[in-house]
This record gives C-alpha cells, structure tokens and sequence, in this order.
C-alpha cells in the first residue's frame, strides 16, 4: 500500500511542478502592447501628441528606429507647436475611434491655426548659437525649449517614460531631412504568475512525500524478508515404528544412542543461523543504505533548482499597500494660471549650459560666442572686459557663474515670448564666492536664454521667499501702483540717494545696506578728486560726476508677500576736464583709459562710463518695510576721449 501512494505521490508532484513551469514559459502572456507609428508623407519633424502615449495605463516606452543621428525631446504641447509654428510636420494623435491619426501640418497652415501673433512671434532674424533659421535647416538639438532630449543613432529607445497631461515628443534628425518613420510605443502588460511559486512548492513538497513512502515500502518489504513460500500440505498419518521389524543393526544404533540424532539434526541449524546472521558492521555497510543516499540526492538537487528559479513574480504579493502620501503645504493657483516657462531641473540644466558656454567664450576671448547667451548690460559689460584682456593680458578673466546648487527659481508663468527668469546660484567648492544672482530671458521660441542682469549677492542679505518654481510668478509692470515704489522709478530715485545723500526725499526708503551702497560710490567719486589734487591737477581740471538710469527697462518679479524682486542698471559718467586751454589731461597711469581710448592724453577732456546692476527687494504698497539691496556689480562700460 505505501508504494501505491507513493506512485500517486509522483503523479500529483508531477502535475503540479509541470502546472507551475507551465505558467512561465508555454502559457506566460507578452511582456509589453505596442503600437506602431505609420507615416504616409515624410516631413522634417514628428510631433507625437502626449494622448499617443498615454492611450495605455503604465511608463511609456519610445523606440525609434532609422538611418543616422536620431534626436527626441519632450516638452510643453504648446511650446512644441509653437516652434513648429513656420515648419512642415507630421502630428501624431489618437482618433475618436481609438486609432491613430497622422496629419501633415504645413507651415502655412500652422501659421494660420494659431490665430495669435503674440503668442506665437516669427523667427529672429539672428538665431541663438549662430544656427540658420530657415524651415528645413533649423536643427532642434540644443534648444532650451525642451524639458528634455534624447540623442542616439540608428536606434533610439526612450524608456520609463511617464508624460503628463500637456506633454509631447518630438521626433527628427538635424531639420534638414524627413524625420524617421519607423516609429513605435509600447507599455508594459503584467505577466505575473503568482500561482507559479505555490504550486512549485507544492509539488516539491508532494514529491517529497512521495520519497519518504517509497522508501518507507522498501524498508517494509525487506524486514518482512520478502513474500514466503508455499507450504508442502498435509502430511500422511504415521503409526508407531515396530522396532522389531527393522534391522537388527539399526535397532541398536537408536537403542545405545537415543540423544545424537537429535544432536545431529540440531548441529546444521545452528550452523545455518550463525552463517547467515549479519553483524553490526555488515548492516552498516549494506548496498540498501547506499541507494536511499542516491534517491535522496537528486531530489534535493531539484528542489534547489525550483526554488531559485521562482521570481517575485509567481509568488502572490500579500500585504502589499500603497505609501501614505505626506501632507504638504497647499498653494492655490490662480485662476487661468499660466505655466511656468521653465521647470526647476530645466532651469539648471540650461544656467549649465549657459556658464560651460561663457567660460569657453572668456577663455577665447570670443564676443560672437558670448552673445548667444548674454544680452543688455551682461553683455555690454563683456565687451568691455575682452577689449581690455586684449590690450592688456594679464587682466583677470571674469568669474565662472557657479552651478553647484541653484536655491531660488523663479520663472514667469505665460505661454508667450518674450520669458524671463530669475535665478540664485551658489558655489559648494569655494566658501569664499559670493552667491550670484541673475535674471535670463527668452525673446522667442528659436532662441535660447540669454542673461540680461546679473550681480552678486551682498553680506547680510536674503532673497525674500517666492512661490514655488512649478507654480510660477509674474512680471510687475514698469508703471505699478501696487508696489512701494513703481519698479520703473527705483533707478532714479536711487541715484538720487547717491547724489543727494540724505537731502533725498527718498533716503529714508532704503535700507541700511543700500544706502552704505550708495555711500561707497560717493566714495570712489571723493577718491578720484582728492587724487587729483594729490597730483596737482585740482587747478588744471575739474571733475564732474553723473548718474542715470540705463536704457534698458527694469526687470520686476513678484513675492510671495505681494512684493517684488526688481533688477535695474544705472550708468555713471566720470568727467575729467582741463580748466585751461593750455592743459592736457593725460591718463599715462591709466592703463584701462589708455587700452580703450588708444591714446595717453586729451586736451579736451576724458569721460569713464560705469555700469550699476542693481537687484533690489521692493515691497508692497502700504508696506513698513524698507527696500532692500539684494546684489550689486560694477562694471566699466567705456572711456571716450572728448573731442
């Protein structure tokens, strides 16, 4: 009996290891749903709309296949559309019945879909990094556009992608040809086999029983020493033996020796038992002991091998609960609310780029290449500085814009050009560096970010707290009432400070740090005058001092607290002139003057311009609060000779 249910110990082993093997390999469903991409009409760019991707639950998975350097990048619907505003393109999105819908979208056609030439500007007529801006050459890689790109050749996989709602891809080689075609996305399908692990383990468990049956029948059979044999049956009826009727030599042999027969008969029995009875040791080194060893082997062997082939997948995931989400501060958008022009990882990545660019365009000395990423006074001010490293070499090159760690991002929320930005970048290798604060803006959607305003940061003072970077903020008009002083009037009356000093009617506006600022530049204007006279030429000339607000307009970003972040730039002249028509004005021991001018001396005179980037925290009307000096930077912009 143990061997039959052993046998169907091994049959039902059989089935359910079989069963669970089964689940992963012959009956295990696909890994992914894909969906490919077919284009009719090849253009230069693909645009895939984010409902493509999102058409199935799960990450996405982008693969592109073609012939050369395949670019993809991700980004703001909107946007995208935007760029592709004067392009040929082909538009991928999902249909009313669920299939996909390629359309191919002409310029002419994207120029009269958007309906809004303010929001969608044309091209300028000098694109950012030198690119050419005609339709078919216009190479998407490098844009500060996207909130991110994929660069890969012949073969292009995007992978664990999630794009929310808004989103899209882009898909194309440099602009100049037709976009790949082979185009596919896929998303993951779950294929998990949670019975595979029970039922291996089950079947491992049943063989196992099987095993110790089976071996439970051996040992059975053989203490039993296997079946008996049949019996001879019934013996014949004896009667007595007449001992007169046998021999007379027999008669006497059984009559003198009545015990050795029995002797006789007993002898070979118990020779028989002590040859066949085994020892200890002959038990112990047996042949059946040996062949338990060799079943048992091979079946742990497979238990192992099971056992370390069931993934976590085919085993039931129990107890598994979904993290509890952690309360965070509730910020209500307005309505209407425009996004934000840049991400905070996108903002780093382009002030990245921006600071690799400039230190390869300080190092070379190149304007060409400086100008793609400054604008306004920035780039007045480099001008300036690489005419001086020219003439004179051993001048210091301008600090690198530290990357390290970028604290403050605050974007414009809008969906037109131009954008700005303003950042708070910090050094974590160098204590000694001051942070740097700096506003870049976008003019379109070709071009990339330019800094227009930067300074550093002054001892003992603190950005005033913004909004979140993904909420946005926006741009305080030049001519506001709703701030303590109207951000286009903040240059003027701060060069009035400096002018006036406490005559000022708005000296008791600023803040103690703004006002040892202004002190400082009636300093250096006291140095120039006593140096002067030092040199006895207090008789011979005479010095005026005057300082402006700049052309540029002001840059004004709201708080948190109804107040503003407001970047200007003032300009300062420092006249030099003779008293007499017989002096000179010589400015030998000037070698900036010199550098700039070509020339060592002037009989009419000497202007030295100065350049002010000033970055001042304003509050809101009705506000107690002083306006605070954030940052200040001075360059020099220019020496002219007076003719």
């Amino acid at each position: 009996m143990r061997f039959v249910w052993a046998v169907a110990a091994f049959v039902l082993a059989t089935v359910l290891i079989g069963a669970g093997i089964a689940q992963r390999t012959i009956f295990l469903g696909p890994s992914s749903d894909q969906v490919s991409v077919k284009v009719d009409e090849p253009a230069p760019f693909v645009l895939l709309d984010g409902d493509v991707l999102r058409e199935r639950p799960g990450a996405q998975t982008l693969l592109v296949r073609g012939d050369g350097e395949i670019f993809a990048a991700y980004g703001r619907t909107a946007d995208m559309e935007a760029w592709l505003a004067d392009s040929d393109y082909n538009h991928v999105s999902v249909a009313k019945n669920g299939k996909l819908d390629v359309e191919l979208v002409s310029a002419s056609t994207a120029d009269a879909d958007s309906g809004d030439g303010d929001a969608t500007p044309a091209p300028t007529e000098t694109p950012a990094d030198g690119a050419e801006q005609a339709t078919a050459a216009r190479n998407p890689a490098g844009s500060d556009l996207w909130l991110d790109s994929f660069s890969e050749k012949d073969s292009l996989i995007a992978d664990n992608m999630q794009l929310p709602d808004g989103m899209s891809m882009l898909i194309a080689y440099d602009g100049t040809k037709d976009a790949p075609t082979d185009i596919s996305v896929s998303w993951p399908l779950d294929n998990s086999t949670p019975l595979t692990g029970p039922l291996v383990t089950s079947g491992v468990v049943v063989l196992f029983i099987g095993l110790i049956l089976y071996v439970l029948g051996i040992r059975h059979q053989r203490r039993g020493r296997g079946p008996r044999r049949k019996g001879p049956g019934p013996l014949p009826v004896t009667e007595p033996i007449d001992l007169a009727e046998l021999p007379a030599a027999d008669r006497a042999a059984i009559e003198e020796k009545p015990d050795a027969a029995a002797e006789r008969d007993e002898a070979p029995e118990s020779e028989a038992g002590e040859s066949t009875k085994p020892s200890k040791a002959e038990m112990r080194g047996a042949r059946p002991s040996r062949r338990r060893w060799v079943i048992a082997l091979p079946a742990l062997a497979v238990t192992a091998v099971l056992a370390t082939g069931c993934t976590a997948d085919s085993w039931p995931q129990l107890g598994s609960s979904s993290p509890t989400p952690t309360p965070t501060p509730t910020v209500i958008a307005p309505d209407n609310q425009k996004p934000p022009a840049v991400t905070e990882s996108q903002a780093k990545r382009i002030i990245e780029q921006i600071s690799s660019t400039l230190e390869k365009a300080d190092g070379a000395m190149d304007i060409e290449l400086a100008k793609t990423r400054l604008d306004g006074a920035a780039l007045a001010a480099r001008t300036t500085d690489y005419a001086l490293r020219t003439a004179i070499p051993e001048s210091p090159v301008p600090a690198a814009i530290p990357t390290d760690d970028v604290e403050v991002v605050l974007p414009e929320a809008t969906d037109r050009w131009p954008r700005t930005v303003l950042l708070l970048t910090k050094s974590t290798g160098d204590e000694t560096a001051p942070p740097v604060i700096l506003t870049m803006t976008q003019q379109d959607p070709w071009s990339n970010y330019k800094i227009t305003d930067i300074a550093e940061m002054l001892a003992d003072t603190k950005v005033p707290e913004v909004v979140a970077p993904w909420l946005g903020t926006s741009l305080v008009p030049a001519d506001s009432a709703f701030l303590s002083i109207a951000p286009g009037k903040l240059a003027e009356t701060f060069a009035d400070v400096v002018d006036a000093n406490e005559q000022s009617p708005s000296y008791g506006s600023y803040d103690d740090v703004a006002l040892a600022y202004a002190k400082s530049i009636r300093d250096s204007r006291q140095a120039i005058v006593d140096n002067l006279a030092a040199n006895n030429a207090a008789t011979t000339s005479q010095t005026s001092f005057d300082i402006v607000p700049s052309d540029s307009a002001p840059v004004s970003m709201t708080t948190l607290d109804s107040g503003a972040i407001v970047a200007v730039t003032l300009i300062e002249a420092e006249t030099v002139t003779p008293t007499s028509s017989e002096a000179v004005i010589r400015f030998e021991n000037n070698p900036e003057a010199k550098a700039l001018t070509g020339v060592t001396e002037s009989a009419k005179g000497i202007t030295t311009k100065y350049e002010f980037q000033l970055f001042f925290a304003v509050p809101a009307q009705g506000s107690t609060e002083q306006i605070h000096l954030l940052a200040a930077r001075q360059n020099l912009l220019s020496v002219e000779v007076i003719k």
